[in-house]
This record gives C-alpha cells, sequence and structure tokens, in this order.
C-alpha cells in the first residue's frame, strides 16, 4: 500500500478557473478520480427573463480564451430559434474568425501550458532536457515568445473583421456584421501567411502538407522536424501514448458549419464506426453535482445550486451523458470523426493522441483558414436581417478548440426562458453519474502511476493538461 493513499493535487488553472483532482492511489497506481470544479457563476441564471440578443454579450464573457466559441454558439442558437440562416460569404467569415480563435487556442496551450512541464527537474537526466528547457522554459523559452509574437499577428484579422477580441458582437443570427473590402482580404491572406510560416518554421519544422498526410503511428513516431518533432521524442521517451488513455467514445458537433457542410465532420465515433449523434439523447446528470434538480435534456433542463453543498456530492460541474454514456470530445474527436487515417490510429487516446491530434488541427485547419480567405467576396452580402420571435426555442451546437460546445435557448413571451450550455470541459471533466460511471478525465487518470513522496505527481498533471483544463467554461 502506498504510504499516500489519498491525494489532492491542484489547483489547476487554464488562466482562469481552479480544478482539483482527489485521487486514491494503491501500490503506486490511481485506483480512483474524482474532479473537482469547486467554483459556480451562474451565467445561465443570469440569462432568465432577459431579451434573447443579450446572450450575444453576455455569454462571450463566459470566458475570455474561447469567447468568439460562445458568440458563435449563441448566435446559432438564436438562429434556430429565428429560423434564420447566416449568408454563404457570412458563414465562410464566421468560420474564419472562429478557426482563428481556435488555432491560436491550439498554439498557446502546446507551447505555454503544455510542454513547459517537461523542462522540470525530475526530467533533467533525458537526453532532451536541454533543448525542451531552451524552447519552452517559463519566460526564457524561445518557442514561447515566438508563438506569442505569432498568435498577436494573426489575431490582427479579428482586429479587422471582428472589431475586437475577445467579446466580439461581430458574429450575428444571419452573418457577420463587418463586409470586408480588397484591402482586408489581401491584409487576412497576408497574415494567414506570416501565421505558416511560423508553423512550417517553429513548430512543424516543414510543410503543413507533409504533417497533415501522415497516416499511421509509425509515421508519426518518424517525425522529427521542428517543435513537434521534439515532443514526439518525448513521448516516445516517456511512453505518453499509453498515458491517460480513455474510454474511446468521441464526440463532435462538427465544426465551421458552412452551406455545403462543415469544415470538420460532426459524429459520434465509437467501436470504429461514426454514426450521427442522437441530440435528444443529450442529458445532464446530477447525481454528484452540487446541483438540484433531477437528469433532462438541455431544453428542460435547470441551473439551480445547491447552497447546502450535500454529501456524495463533490463538483459544481454537471455530468452530461449522450444516450446514457460519456464522451470525450476535443480536437482528437473531430479529427477522428473527420476521418483522417492517422487520428483513427490515435483512437484509443492517451497524452500522445490529444496533442498529436491538436497539431493535426493546427496544420489541417491553417489550409481551411487559406481557402476560406480567397473564397471572401467583397461585393457579397454577408448579413441576413431576420425578427426574434416571441415563443420559439433553438440549439447553437458549434465546436469551440477544447470540443463541443452547446447552447440551448427557449424563448416565451419574447423573453429568455431557458438558457443551457454544456461546455466542452464540461463533458471532458464531469463527475460521475448516478450509475457511477466517471467522466472522461476521470476514467483515464485510473492507472497513473504515482511515485514515492509525490504529492502531485507528474504523470497526473500530463494527463490533466493534455485535456486543456479551463474549468471556468465548465461552470459558466
Amino acid at each position: 500500500m502506498s504510504e499516500t493513499p489519498r491525494l489532492v493535487v491542484g489547483p489547476f488553472n487554464r488562466v482562469e478557473g481552479d480544478l482539483e483532482v482527489h485521487l486514491d492511489v494503491a501500490e503506486g497506481r490511481v485506483t480512483a478520480a474524482r474532479v473537482n470544479a469547486p467554483l459556480y457563476r451562474g451565467f445561465e441564471r443570469m440569462l432568465d427573463g432577459r431579451d434573447p440578443r443579450d446572450a450575444l454579450t453576455l455569454t462571450p464573457r463566459i470566458c475570455g480564451i474561447c469567447s468568439i466559441s460562445q458568440s458563435a454558439a449563441a448566435a446559432r442558437a438564436l438562429g434556430a430559434a429565428m429560423g434564420l440562416v447566416p449568408t454563404d460569404q457570412g458563414a465562410m467569415l464566421a468560420a474564419l474568425i472562429h478557426a482563428v480563435e481556435n488555432v491560436s487556442d491550439h498554439l498557446v496551450h502546446f507551447n505555454l501550458f503544455f510542454m513547459p512541464d517537461f523542462t522540470r527537474p525530475c526530467y533533467a537526466a533525458r537526453p532532451w532536457s536541454p533543448r525542451a528547457v531552451a524552447r519552452f522554459a517559463a519566460i526564457e523559452g524561445q518557442a514561447a515568445r515566438a508563438a506569442i509574437a505569432a498568435r498577436a499577428g494573426l489575431m490582427h484579422i479579428l482586429g479587422l473583421v471582428a472589431g475586437k477580441w475577445p467579446h466580439t458582437l461581430a458574429l450575428q443570427p444571419g452573418g457577420v456584421t463587418r463586409t470586408p473590402g480588397a484591402r482586408d482580404v489581401l491584409r487576412i491572406q497576408t497574415e494567414l501567411r506570416m501565421f505558416r510560416k511560423h508553423l512550417e518554421t517553429q513548430v512543424f519544422g516543414g510543410a503543413l502538407e507533409d504533417f497533415a498526410a501522415l497516416d499511421s503511428r509509425s509515421a508519426l513516431m518518424r517525425w522529427d522536424r521542428g517543435d513537434a518533432g521534439l515532443f514526439l521524442e518525448i513521448a516516445a521517451d516517456l511512453d505518453l501514448d499509453a498515458l491517460g488513455r480513455g474510454a474511446g467514445r468521441y464526440l463532435s458537433f462538427g465544426a465551421y458549419p458552412l452551406v455545403e457542410g462543415h469544415g470538420f465532420a460532426p459524429g459520434l465515433w465509437q467501436a470504429g464506426e461514426v454514426t450521427a449523434p442522437n441530440m435528444a439523447a443529450i442529458a445532464e446528470d446530477l447525481s454528484h453535482s452540487w446541483m438540484l434538480g433531477g437528469s433532462a435534456h438541455p431544453f428542460d433542463g435547470v441551473t439551480r445550486p445547491d447552497e447546502t453543498m450535500r454529501e456524495g456530492a463533490y463538483s459544481w460541474c454537471k455530468a452530461p451523458r449522450l444516450e446514457g454514456a460519456p464522451v470525450e470530445v476535443g480536437a482528437l474527436a473531430r479529427q477522428l470523426i473527420d476521418g483522417h487515417p492517422l487520428a483513427g490510429q490515435l483512437a484509443g487516446g492517451g497524452v500522445l493522441a490529444r496533442v498529436a491530434g491538436r497539431l493535426l488541427e493546427l496544420a489541417r485547419t491553417q489550409a481551411l483558414m487559406e481557402a476560406w480567405a480567397e473564397a471572401l467576396d467583397p461585393g457579397a452580402v454577408f448579413m441576413r436581417q431576420g425578427r426574434m420571435p416571441e415563443a420559439g426555442a433553438g440549439a447553437g451546437l458549434v465546436e469551440a478548440a477544447r470540443g463541443s460546445l452547446g447552447h440551448w435557448l427557449r424563448i416565451e413571451g419574447g423573453k429568455i426562458a431557458s438558457y443551457q450550455i454544456i461546455a466542452p470541459t464540461t463533458w471532458n471533466f464531469s463527475p460521475r453519474d448516478a450509475a457511477g460511471v466517471p467522466g472522461p478525465l476521470e476514467a483515464a487518470l485510473v492507472g497513473a502511476p504515482v511515485e514515492p513522496g509525490e504529492d502531485s505527481p507528474i504523470a497526473v498533471q500530463h494527463i490533466v493538461r493534455s485535456f486543456d483544463p479551463c474549468m471556468v467554461c465548465t461552470v459558466h
């Protein structure tokens, strides 16, 4: 038996929103985990009784990292209630705006939040340690400084067509408020070329198309260029492929909806098959959450905090389930469901798979953004007008960097009667449900090694960060 049979690890955070992980440990391994979101915010209750259009102002402030994702979900929910869809060019520009935020998020996560863990003294004897320290050490790392500069350049696109970031009001149910001129389109294309240069010289050390063409695990592990190659060398040395494996059930609402389809396809992946997810079969289980009420679909759900924080519950996070089972969401899920062969070989999950999924998505999304920028037509209509109904309902289903994000809206008497949100980290960091089935992170932590004397096991930290924790979105 371990000398530390129970551990509380944390707080973890992603700029904002804390996370605690409670671990049971035996014989040097995690035997059970409980993920606690110790913060309650209540954005869903703030929206009750308001003009439905207020959602476009309030929900982006759930998070300053995935603000545009919240805007996109709110605009889609309102559009569904109004019976309004964006114009072709409006949808394309909205997709470009959203993709800029998502790839920026992936870049920052890799350089500033995930890779610095490998610069710790516990890895000093590893052959790759000096290179990891030179590239990713906090404050001093060369990669971090270069990534921040590249991200700032990419964000110029949002200044041009979204007005500001975060908390833009540019995304609307009928499209986008700004019609880009010919000069704007040229500047967008220029910024994308500069961002490609950063990805190819720093992150991948080669052409994006070459990385995106990798079709097997063995081909991936032979990639030895750029910071991606350094990560893969570290992953092979530490066996990050086997660390933190998930349950193998993945969901995507579909990223970047356009008139002709999604940039990355929607679906549910399980047992090697992709099917259309039954959105009516989503329910939020509250059995282990400090919330009042029963299990319900978001259209019928409520957000009422249990101020007594009853025994048996251990998180402010709800437990969303699809057809009664947990699902993992994120870049790996999107690439797997979109049918990329490399993602298919990484379907077992694990730290390697999740990070490789983000790298693959970085390369593939750059190509999408360039194609959209090339297709922008300054002479087209970018916004369609509509009327808000006195009564109605709508769902806004999008993909944030961390995974599937849904807003479910009901309107009665011209006001919001109910507004429920399931964020990506609500799916991934959910507590147990009534059947005692753990959420994806809780399941992935079982079996993680705990060295003697470790009070914050490094393996546990790698697993948590591979999911990219952002608890402020989880608890809205």
